[in-house]
């Protein structure tokens, strides 16, 4: 039997949080709710003042060390979030911080945690290569590794999400909480099934990285070999073995999501919410889809928000194209004036706006039976995009859908 995190705990420690972090009160999702026939509810730690639910566990960890502890100096290894908590929960407590963070991590993360004043050291690809580096430097610098989820503390600071939850919306029936190393759905699931054993929360990882599936199907704690995804927050190859006793025993399910699927998620939280919520934060909503009820009360929770503009430009040109708003259609064409021209008046017939044009003269040796043309088109969605595709096949055209190059 596991030695139990109490709700005593939690409730302490949403106290302690309560010192440095907002208290993002849920927002009434109409669009998610209509789409799958529940209620749903966002839990935006996005608006977190560091852009993610981290700062909660890595403040209430550090509020639990002593003077002498604090003084050494603190090190973590993080994909970005955990780094700003610490960084920023060390600002707090006027101690120092070393961060390292993989050489992959986007820029507003490495930015943002060296303005909250902690050093940066980007080393390796994934989050398990700077983990390992961080703790050989704690060792030979005798400073204080905050591990960023694979810690009892921290996953009761992450807890005060669920106190949150709870605490406005105590009927709640279902939580879908992220997973990378386990540390927030070890808080949430700890404290809310404790709280209510009735109510089911359901972690949500990415396909490519789904190390806590892979583990609770084996009963044991296992590295998935390769990292594959675009949620770069929960881009863990092994979930916290200190934690994995009470996400065994708490945890109701586990979904995977795939990566186009974050990517539509991120389309729709832009303009129906007008939120930016990273990869990572949206697992919980891409989850939504994947549950068989109705009529139920249901938190998904943004996890986080640091997201650079490169990432999001990618994202939603992909997100347009996944939406048939961009598609490409190749057409051949007689090498002579007007037929251009006559294409062209098709599409603006059918409301189509062209956006890109790429003509290739060489695609047969005979030039006067065929050049092709590559028409990158914007539309409305899938409907649309087959209204114009139909009018070019009934103008005597033979499109073809080719990959946009965006």
């Amino acid at each position: 039997m596991i030695e139990l995190l109490s709700i005593e705990e939690f409730e302490k420690a949403a106290a302690i949080v309560k010192k440095v972090a907002a208290r993002t009160e849920l927002v009434y999702s109409d669009f998610f709710s209509a789409q799958s026939e529940n209620d749903i509810y966002l839990k935006p730690e996005n608006m977190q003042y560091t852009g993610s639910y981290k700062l909660r566990g890595a403040y209430y960890k550090i509020s639990t060390m002593s003077d002498e502890e604090r003084c050494k100096g603190l090190i973590t290894a993080s994909a970005g979030n955990h780094a700003q908590g610490v960084a920023y929960a060390a600002k707090k407590y006027g101690v120092k911080a070393t961060v390292v963070m993989p050489t992959t991590t986007p820029l507003i993360k490495v930015n943002r945690t060296k303005a909250h004043g902690a050093q940066v050291i980007l080393h390796g690809d994934v989050y398990d290569d700077a983990c390992a580096y961080a703790t050989n430097m704690a060792k030979e610098q005798g400073l204080v590794f905050v591990h960023p989820f694979n810690d009892l503390r921290v996953a009761a600071g992450q807890g005060s999400v669920a106190v949150e939850i709870l605490e406005e919306l105590p009927d709640a029936d279902i939580i879908l909480v992220p997973v990378g190393g386990g540390g927030l759905a070890t808080g949430t699931a700890a404290f809310a099934k404790q709280k209510n054993p009735d109510i089911r929360v359901i972690g949500v990882e990415p396909e490519g990285a789904a190390c806590l599936k892979a583990s609770l199907e084996e009963g044991r704690v296992i590295t998935v070999p390769h990292i594959n995804t675009i949620a770069d927050g929960t881009a863990v190859q092994t979930p916290g073995d200190a934690l994995f006793p009470y996400l065994e025993t708490f945890l109701d399910d586990i979904i995977t999501v795939s990566d186009e699927e974050l990517i539509v998620a991120y389309l729709d939280m832009v303009e129906n919410h007008k939120m930016i919520v990273e990869n990572s934060g949206l697992l919980s909503v891409a989850a939504i889809k994947h549950l068989d009820v109705k009529d139920k009360k249901i938190v998904s929770i943004l996890s986080g928000g640091n997201m650079d503009v490169i990432t999001m430009s990618s994202v939603i040109s992909q997100g347009l194209v996944l939406r048939s708003r961009i598609f490409t259609v190749s057409v051949l064409l007689p090498d002579k004036p007007g037929e251009l021209v006559r294409v062209s008046d098709i599409i603006a017939k059918n409301n189509g706006n062209v956006i890109g044009l790429e003509h290739n003269q060489f695609v047969s040796i005979n030039r006067n039976a065929a050049v092709e043309l590559q028409i990158t088109i914007e539309a409305f969605g899938s409907e649309h995009k087959n209204q114009i595709v139909k009018a070019l096949e009934e103008g005597g055209l033979t499109p073809r859908i080719v990959s946009v190059r965006l």
